[in-house]
């Protein structure tokens, strides 16, 4: 008798703000070139819109952050997440693949589960329990069958709640970065030559510049007072490009500013990112950007003081910074919370300038940990999920 033909593959992905968006695109580009005829269903932004993906409403409703955005849209993502969930059921994907945005694309997973529990389910960005609220994971092993990480200690941790993992790397390996004779040419462009180059980098959210803005000025005009030939530059993200600006009439000096609306292809950010010596940073995947691109880093935090009382009891690890975390050192001083003092943040901008070999070897083995020199992630990531999938058999 002969065996029916398989057919193609159906997915559907859920993607909720952009970088989820720009994971799924990548995913999806090279789940074409090894499945070809797959097709897409789902939820995603332009990034899948451009691999074959027509969102079923647009992501933007879906990329709120915190709980006063929330609660005015609370009934209409409901609604949403029911919607999504029914409209999984019907069109019975051999795979469910939802990416980051735990807060939408889990409650889909949840009722999608109990709804038609032959559905494979795989999730994109493994929760970071090693941080914080390590339940996560076993309260995901009810509805989640495969989980893709992106940091390589993540495994471990899914497999021990119960669910299959995969470390498929970083997005951060695939950045383009700057050549030297870009970094060279942004030197002479701003008149900084040799000497040493600060980036000041005080975050994308308006509560982070709100509250690091002003410690970030202090600390680098006391770097100042000892090397008063440093040149800072502060490339401004776009969402608070405004309030930055803002924030800067009261630094006591005129940093080097890199305004997004100036420079749309992030060439010139991308630039001053390889030709500083030495970076302020806040906590965050910015971390990994310098690592990137060999920039050695400070990095310094704080947050309203409710939510650094609760986190800073719920916190099950000594440090936040990921390329620690990912080299298992502690080569990259962090200040956070009532530790994001100025004068200590200062001394150590002026330590590790003066000896910056500790951290560089850090980062080093940070990206060669996250997947640096070998197939991208976006591959990976599409030969974890085949791996997975059993093969369809033709429609009837």
């Amino acid at each position: 008798m002969t065996e029916p033909a398989a057919r193609p593959l159906k997915i559907f992905l859920i993607a909720g703000e952009p970088s989820g968006d720009a994971l799924g695109a990548a995913l999806m580009a090279e789940l074409t070139a090894l499945a070809p005829g797959v097709s897409y269903s789902g939820i995603g932004g332009p990034g899948m819109a451009g691999q074959g993906l027509s969102s079923r409403f647009p992501m933007e409703e879906l990329s709120l952050m915190g709980l006063a955005e929330i609660l005015p849209k609370y009934f209409a993502l409901k609604a949403r997440i029911r919607e999504t969930a029914a409209a999984v059921v019907a069109e019975r994907p051999d795979l469910l693949l939802t990416i980051d945005a735990p807060e939408f694309s889990l409650r889909v997973a949840k009722l999608v589960r109990a709804a038609a529990p032959a559905i494979p389910i795989t999730h994109y960005v493994a929760p970071s329990v090693w941080a914080w609220r390590p339940g996560r994971a076993a309260k995901m092993a009810g509805h989640v069958d495969h989980v893709l990480a992106l940091l390589p200690f993540e495994p471990p941790l899914m497999e021990e709640a119960g669910m299959a993992a995969d470390f498929v790397g970083h997005p951060v390996v695939t950045n383009r970065l700057a050549t030297e004779a870009e970094a060279t040419s942004f030197r002479e462009r701003h008149g900084i030559g040799a000497a040493p180059l600060i980036l000041a980098l005080p975050g994308s959210r308006r509560g982070e510049v709100s509250r690091l803005m002003g410690r970030f000025g202090a600390t680098l005009q006391r770097v100042r007072g000892v090397r008063p030939e440093a040149k800072v530059v502060l490339p401004m993200a776009a969402p608070v490009a405004g309030l930055v600006r803002d924030e800067l009439a009261a630094w006591p000096f005129e940093p080097i500013v890199i305004d997004p609306a100036g420079d749309p292809s992030g060439t010139e950010k991308a630039a001053a990112f390889r030709a500083a010596d030495l970076a302020l940073a806040a906590s965050g995947t910015v971390s990994l950007e310098l690592a990137a691109n060999d920039t050695p880093m400070v990095i310094g935090y704080d947050m309203a003081w409710t939510s650094r009382q609760i986190i800073g009891r719920m916190l099950r690890t000594d440090t936040v910074t990921l390329v620690n975390l990912v080299s298992n050192t502690r080569a990259v001083p962090e200040f956070i919370g009532g530790n994001c003092d100025p004068d200590l943040m200062a001394d150590a901008l002026l330590t590790v300038l003066e000896a910056p070999g500790a951290q560089r070897a850090a980062m080093a083995l940070t990206m060669e940990r996250l997947g640096a020199g070998g197939p991208p992630p976006g591959r990976r990531a599409a030969e974890a999920v085949l791996a997975r999938i059993t093969p369809p058999l033709a429609r009837p």
